[in-house]
């Protein structure tokens, strides 16, 4: 398992337990006692730094290697009963984005996400969870598929935002973008969006428009990464703690803000810590809006989410 920085007294007490884990296995020394303080005191140390983090530590747990990404998730909330689809009809089929029919229980569900990879070469392969025109494109194709066949759609974000590449740029990058918001507006089915890790850019907001937008836990969202804007502001990454904090992109300070609509609870520990139990609520989570937004008149539910996100950033002065 992988640690953090400010994980480092977590690491410490599992190394303790698991080696009196081992001399319990190894001989006849009864450990019970010890593994049980042990297991208490993991408890009580992870709960108070993760109640203690900084929004740069929140960005950090974000980045976990060990956190799920969007095809672990849609695989564990549909049990296997996933159809991914492939290609945006014009260009190419594009890694980073990925998307398709899912079951949660009995409800046909159409799943988008950005998937970063699990290892170096997978990494590669899906351009770190960077899509190009292409791949929000694709994303808008299967929105659209979903409205023919009116079901509704679940996205998962999770990128460091849109491919910055000349390549992406040249292919339409910003018109992509432009053109999924306008086309997630006007959508006749139910749209939930979950930031499961990282919410950067426009990256972000190209699958972020829904009647329904939520952060994990422990998960971030603004329209720049604390790296860059501190290479903007100061000329070099040392200040990226305090970028996090003047961007206010914790999910309390996005709730507090009005530009989402609410936080799932994550695990003790972060979402990487038990993945079983985020895939659970998350589930949940899904279930508990999609009872809520079917019944709705679709042209009352797409007034409705035009009217929020029409309303974000309206300042009225005297």
């Amino acid at each position: 398992m992988n640690y953090l920085e400010f994980e480092e007294p977590i690491k410490q007490l599992r190394e303790q337990l698991q080696k009196a884990q081992e001399l319990q296995d190894q001989s006849d020394v009864d450990m019970h006692s010890t593994v049980a303080d042990l297991e208490g005191k993991i408890a009580e140390v992870t709960k108070k730094i993760y109640s203690e983090l900084t929004p740069w530590q929140r960005v950090q747990v974000s980045r976990h290697p060990d956190r799920p990404y969007t095809l672990s998730y849609i695989e564990a909330i549909t049990g296997g009963r996933f159809e991914e689809l492939h290609g945006d009809r014009t260009v190419k089929d594009d890694k980073a984005m990925v998307g398709g029919w899912g079951f949660v229980d009995d409800q046909a569900v159409m799943f988008i996400g950005q998937q970063k990879g699990v290892n170096t070469k997978m990494r590669q392969y899906r351009n770190f969870g960077m899509a190009n025109p292409e791949g929000y494109r694709k994303a808008l194709r299967l929105m659209k598929l979903a409205e023919k066949f009116n079901r509704p759609i679940v996205t998962l974000i999770d990128t460091p935002g849109a491919f910055p590449g000349l390549e992406a740029e040249e292919r339409g990058q910003g018109e992509a973008i432009a053109r999924n918001l306008i086309e997630m507006c006007q959508l006749k089915v139910p749209v939930i969006c979950i930031i499961i890790g990282e919410g950067a850019s426009g990256g972000a907001l190209g699958i972020g428009i829904g009647d329904r937008v939520l952060m994990l836990e422990n998960t971030w969202y603004s329209v720049i990464s604390p790296e860059s804007c501190s290479s903007i502001l100061w000329r070099n990454w040392d200040h990226k703690k305090e970028a996090a904090e003047a961007l206010h992109l914790t999910g309390e300070n996005m709730l507090e803000l009005k530009l989402i609509d609410g936080i799932i609870p994550e695990p003790l520990g972060g979402a990487h810590a038990n993945r079983e139990a985020i895939y659970a609520t998350v589930k949940a989570t899904i279930q508990e809006q999609l009872s809520k937004l079917m019944p709705m008149d679709p042209a009352k539910r797409i007034d409705a989410r035009i009217k929020k996100f029409s309303s974000m950033g309206v300042v009225h002065s005297a």
